[in-house]
Formats: structure tokens, C-alpha cells, sequence
């Protein structure tokens, strides 16, 4: 247990061996985790808390860590962060009440060490009358001598540890045991200062997204251009078509959907790992850099005033940037928002105009080649959206916006190992749960084209697709895969003869359309099917309407343009 990015998941992750995503800010651990304890004889779970402030629940994330507490344990494991000591304690006395013993980890001494903080950690031990254990979590630091008060605690069974003086207060703790020596600030500490100051932290945040996004657009095209694409095209489409060729007769149906116009042996390898792969493993790099280094939070200072416009706080940046990466863990991580009403807007802005990576990926590979400056609209537009839904929302929806603390880590460098390992756990997800909706969905593809289904599909939506998008009839296939997986909204349109105006109309309704069948259960899950079917339909409704107005924009720009205006 602890409070908020203290360090809580990085220990589980070293104790139990269970590959657990972690984070250099608050809200990360929603749900409680459990894993055995490694290096044990018996067999002994280890459950990883949502991190909270107080035994007070507010938010679901903090009524399932009482609710855990409350069920009992032999042993409690709590972090404390070397930095901010006396906060950490307020929590950690509360617990001393429980009558269950505990182990205190003081966490995060190295960068205690930085800020000059000294602290008597034997005293410490004395007046909380209980095992104190100096660590550096994410360099496996002190772990050796909490393996061993942990055998030793858990064979001594249920009896209470050494004397402890309730009385004590917080305050009074610190001032016994924390002094601070020969403090010097340095360049870090003035970045700390800059990134939550809006004279220079605006400036900074904008540098950053932009640096941000050319890193990922650019890398990725260079290693899409010079090892993906040639790999597939001088090699491994050859093989397949000729290897299919060799078992399946050219004119049947069973040769077209395998490597035809939608062929699942073709798409469902050049999709998911030659167009959107170099793009996903990019982001995720500076996503995880980002969430290490305790960035987002700072970002979230920033724009406080912006999105309690909108019925937000500061502190909702949090999911709202994992929506990039996913929807589900974002509309997951609301349960860390104090009041329904939050938890509901920020899931709809989620769903509505917050491209996974996938799908950014896919936009990258639709417009990137063709016009920066096209998909740079793209996400300029979601974030009008955004602020225009949100208001909406916010207006419409009963209920109160709670104050809410936002929790500033201390900026730091990424241990390299950890970043590493974020990296490599998010890709391998990634591939586990897009691969496999993906071909799933170009199967779909291929029998609806083939079997003459599109053909009946596009008849009843033409009206929509052709004369109000402005799109081919043919375009109304990546609308029904759409359901499947976002990107498959956006992917089709590659294989088509369009114009940069139908690209941009096309990327459009793809952003706004259906979120896909995963995010519409997690909404089911979270707040039944009332409002999934709601928040769907206004996805379907907006991603019309706003892509029917943009294709009406770009056809009176072109008319002037050509000269229709004079």
C-alpha cells in the first residue's frame, strides 16, 4: 500500500515476477493486482493497492483499496516516498491502527540523496515501531533485507509490531528525522520549475508534442520504407501468392480471400505489422518515456483551467493520454475521478475523438506520405471536438466536479531497464490484441466482397458515403470494419484512388466513428448499456456530420480556389 506514485507497482513487478505496467504518475494501479511472492517456500500472494491518501474513499480506485484493507492480510507492505515523507506518514499512521503488521519501505532514496534530504532511518524505525527499509525500486536496490523481514514477519504470524506512540503526528515524525544538508539546486530542478509554469511550461509542452510527433512520423516512415515494405514486397507477398497459387486454383473464392484485394494472408501482415508496427513501437517509446520521466502530471498543471471548462480536472490528462495508446485502460482509469459525472465525460471524449495508436498509426500511413499538414488537422480537429463535446457534456450532465489534489512527481531520468521493458510489454500486447480483430476483420472484408455483400451494403448507405462524404461507394467497407478495430476505419482507404480532400474527409469520419467492439463492452462494463449505446451513437451521428461538413468545406475551398470566386 502508499500513496500515489510512490513506487508501488515497480516493487510488485520485483517481488512477484508478474509483468506489471508502471508509471511515473498517480492512477496508474486502478483495480488490485495480485501475484505470488517469489523466493518463498510456501506459497504467498502479494496484492498490489490502488495507491490512496486516506482510509476516506472517494473515488472507485480508492473504495477498492479499502475494501482490500478491510478484508485483512497478514502483513502489510507500505511504501513511503523519501521525498515527500510527511504526507506519505498520514496514511501510514492510519494504518498502524489496523493491528496488522507492517514493513515500511522508504522508497526512492536516491533521489532524496539528490534534493539533499537526510534521513535517521533507525530513528524512523523506532518511533513508527516497525521494520524500516531504505530502497531504489527500479534498481532493485534493498530488496535483499525486505525478502528477509518478510520471511521473518510472515513466521513470526499475526502479533503486532514493537511499541508505537499514537500520538505522534506527521510533522512531529519529520522533524525528528529529516534534515536537510548542502541543497544546491540543479538544471533538473530548474526543468522541474519551468514545466508547471505557464510562461514556459506552454511553450515547452508545445515543443514537446511537436518533437513528439515528428519523431514518430518520421523514424517510422524511414523504417517502414527501408525494412518493412521491401521485405514485403520483394519477398514475402511473392512467396505467399505463389504458395497459395500452387494449392488453390486462381479463379475460386477460397484464392481471393486468401490473397486477393483483401486477402487475409497479404493484409493481415501488411497492415498490422508493415504499416502500423514501426508507428506503435515509436509512440510507445515516447509515451513511456514521458510517463517515467513524471512529465504528464506537470502537463496536467498546465491545462487545469483549460479542461475544468469542460467538466475536467488537471488529473483526467492522465487517461486521456492513454487513450492514445488505448481506449480501455483509459475509460478504466476513470474510476480515479471522485464523481460520475467525470468519470462519464471523460470517457466519452475517450471514445469520441481520441485515436488509439493503432489508428493514429494507420492516419500516419493514409496522410503522412502525402501532407503533414493534413494530419496535424487531423488531431488539431479531435482536440476541437474535445472542447466542444466536453462543454456540451458538461452543461447536460447532473452532478458536481470535486476538487481534486494533483499529485507532481519528482521529474526524473527513466532507469533504461524499465523504460526498456514498458516498451516491449506494450508492443507485445499490441500484436496479442490487434492481430488477431485485425485479420478477423479483413476476412470480413474479403467475404462481404466476394460473396456481393458490399455491394448490397453500399447500395443502402451510397446516399451517405457518395453524396454527402464525398467518398467512394467502395469506402463504406472500412465503415462496417470500423466496428472491428478502429484502424480498420482508416486502412482501406489506402488501397484507393483518392484525392488529399477525400483522405482528410475519410481520416475524419475514422477519428469520430463507432469506437470498436472492445471499447463498447469496457462501457458496457463501467456504466451499463444505457450509456454505451448512447455514447456509440453520438460517435455515429458526429463522425457524419462533421466529416459531411468538411467535404463541404474542401469542395467550396477547391471551387474558389479554381476560380469559381470571381
Amino acid at each position: 500500500m502508499g500513496n500515489p506514485n510512490v513506487g508501488k507497482s515497480v516493487i510488485f513487478s520485483t517481488l512477484t515476477k508478474k509483468r506489471v505496467m508502471t508509471a511515473n504518475y498517480s492512477g496508474t494501479t486502478v483495480s488490485a493486482m495480485e501475484g505470488n511472492l517469489i523466493h518463498l517456500k510456501e506459497s504467498t500472494v502479494l496484492i498490489d493497492v490502488p495507491g490512496i491518501y486516506s482510509l476516506t474513499a472517494l473515488s472507485e480506485a480508492e473504495k477498492v483499496a479499502v475494501n482490500i484493507l478491510n478484508d485483512g492480510a497478514d502483513l502489510i507492505l507500505y511504501v513511503l516516498d523519501a521525498t515527500n515523507l510527511e504526507r506519505n506518514l498520514q496514511l501510514a499512521l492510519m494504518l498502524k491502527q489496523q493491528k496488522i503488521p507492517v514493513i515500511f519501505m522508504l522508497n526512492m532514496m536516491d533521489v532524496a540523496e539528490r534534493k539533499g534530504i537526510h534521513l535517521e532511518v533507525k530513528l524512523l524505525e523506532r518511533l513508527l515501531g516497525a521494520p524500516v527499509i531504505p530502497t531504489v525500486a527500479v534498481r532493485r536496490s534493498g530488496f535483499t533485507r525486505l525478502m528477509t523481514e518478510i520471511n521473518r514477519t510472515l513466521r513470526r504470524g499475526p502479533s503486532i509490531d514493537g511499541d508505537f506512540d499514537s500520538t505522534l503526528t506527521p510533522a512531529s515524525i519529520v522533524s525528528h528525522v529529516q534534515s536537510i544538508k548542502d541543497y544546491r539546486s540543479t538544471r533538473l530542478d530548474l526543468l522541474e520549475k519551468w514545466t508547471i509554469e505557464p510562461r514556459t511550461g506552454i511553450p515547452l509542452a508545445i515543443m514537446i508534442v511537436l518533437l513528439a510527433m515528428v519523431f514518430v512520423v518520421g523514424v517510422g516512415k524511414a523504417i517502414r520504407s527501408v525494412i518493412f515494405l521491401p521485405l514485403l514486397n520483394n519477398y514475402y507477398m511473392p512467396f505467399v501468392d505463389w504458395l497459395v497459387s500452387l494449392l488453390v486454383h486462381q479463379d475460386t473464392v477460397i484464392h481471393s480471400v486468401l490473397v486477393g484485394e483483401f486477402g487475409v494472408l497479404i493484409k493481415g501482415v501488411e497492415w498490422p505489422l508493415t504499416l502500423i508496427l514501426p508507428y506503435v513501437f515509436l509512440f510507445y517509446i515516447v509515451l513511456s518515456f514521458l510517463e517515467d520521466s513524471g512529465y504528464l502530471p506537470r502537463l496536467g498543471i498546465l491545462i487545469d483551467g483549460l479542461l475544468r471548462r469542460f467538466g475536467l480536472q488537471g488529473h483526467s490528462i492522465i487517461p486521456i493520454s492513454m487513450g492514445y495508446g488505448c481506449a480501455v485502460p483509459a475509460i478504466v482509469g476513470t474510476r480515479t475521478a471522485s464523481s460520475l459525472k467525470e468519470r462519464l465525460i471523460m470517457s466519452s471524449l475517450v471514445s469520441l475523438a481520441v485515436p488509439c495508436i493503432a489508428q493514429t498509426g494507420a492516419f500516419i500511413a493514409l496522410l503522412g506520405d502525402h501532407s503533414f499538414l493534413l494530419l496535424l488537422a487531423v488531431f488539431l480537429l479531435s482536440f476541437i471536438v474535445m472542447f466542444i463535446s466536453g462543454s456540451i457534456l458538461n452543461r447536460l450532465l447532473e452532478g458536481t466536479l470535486d476538487p481534486v489534489l494533483i499529485e507532481v512527481p519528482n521529474l526524473l531520468v527513466p532507469d533504461s531497464h524499465t523504460l526498456w521493458h514498458k516498451i516491449k510489454l506494450r508492443t507485445k500486447h499490441f500484436m496479442i490484441e490487434a492481430e488477431i480483430p485485425m485479420v478477423i476483420g479483413i476476412l470480413i472484408a474479403a467475404l462481404t466482397i466476394e460473396t456481393g455483400v458490399l455491394s448490397y451494403v453500399s447500395f443502402l448507405i451510397e446516399p451517405l458515403v457518395v453524396s454527402w462524404l464525398g467518398l467512394p461507394a467502395e469506402a463504406s467497407v472500412a465503415l462496417i470494419l470500423g466496428v472491428v478495430r478502429r484502424e480498420l476505419a482508416v486502412l482501406p482507404l489506402l488501397g484507393m484512388d483518392l484525392t488529399l480532400g477525400q483522405m482528410f474527409v475519410g481520416a475524419v469520419v475514422a477519428l469520430l466513428y463507432i469506437p470498436c467492439m472492445s471499447v463498447f463492452f469496457v462501457l458496457v462494463k463501467e456504466f451499463k448499456l444505457k450509456w454505451a449505446l448512447s455514447i456509440s451513437g453520438a460517435t455515429i451521428l458526429l463522425a457524419f456530420l462533421v466529416g459531411g461538413m468538411m467535404h463541404f468545406l474542401i469542395t467550396a475551398a477547391e471551387w474558389f480556389l479554381a476560380g469559381g470566386g470571381y
